[in-house]
């Protein structure tokens, strides 16, 4: 990474075509080796940058890829800062205010739905995408769950997110399309709530409250 004395001996100082040539090497190592078998390290060695220089630009592996999919906005990343308050009560609204809006929003909506036909057309990039849900969505969002089957539960979170993403934006299924953010959200977050419960656990019940008894 370049500082105030200059670029290190060997590595190509920051630049746009430095960023540039990181994501060409990226995309074409996600795409050939799977998600999971690239490493930042093995990126940077290859496009002849400093380690550092990709965590500067990118942040983090899921910052990588989705930049390397022209993803103007990350469903993991969003993920991620959502994960880090930690109060599954609320998780459910939590998630779907900031991925409603990214897919509704005319700039990052069209390359996720990209990405998303593309996924449905190409079995080896669908594979790529699988395996980058698996790690950074499935798996972050397992780490949250306690109990048992915490993994059936988080897929099962992502199965309702993957369907209302589906019916909203590939199919324009009526009048799921139509609905407001919050009118989705409302109808919607009690099946991710259920989910992250798993089968068999219902929410907690309140006590009816009883009017107080007529004084003599």
């Amino acid at each position: 990474m370049t500082n105030g004395s200059g670029p290190q001996r060997g590595r190509r100082p920051g630049s746009p075509d430095t960023r540039a040539a990181i994501l060409d090497v990226a995309r074409r190592r996600f795409l050939e080796d799977g998600y999971h078998a690239v490493t930042l390290r093995s990126v940077a060695g290859e496009a002849g940058v400093d380690l550092a220089l990709i965590s500067y630009y990118f942040g983090s592996k899921k910052g990588l890829f989705g930049a390397a999919l022209a993803l103007g906005a990350n469903p993991a990343e969003i993920l991620a800062q959502v994960a880090e308050d930690g109060d599954l009560s609320t998780f459910p609204e939590r998630v779907l205010h900031p991925v409603l809006a990214v897919w509704d929003d005319p700039v990052s909506g069209p390359p996720l739905l990209a990405m998303l036909k593309s996924a449905i057309d190409d079995d080896g990039f669908g594979e790529l995408v699988k395996e980058a849900v698996e790690r950074e969505i499935v798996e972050r969002i397992a780490g949250l769950v306690p109990g048992r089957e915490a993994r059936q539960r988080a897929a099962s979170f992502t199965t309702v997110i993957g369907g209302l993403i589906a019916t909203r934006y590939l199919l324009r299924l009526e009048p799921i399309v139509s609905m407001s953010v919050e009118e989705v959200i409302r109808f919607v977050s009690p099946q991710l709530r259920q989910a992250l419960r798993g089968p068999g656990r219902q929410a907690p019940r309140s006590r009816p409250v009883r009017p107080p008894a007529a004084r003599p």
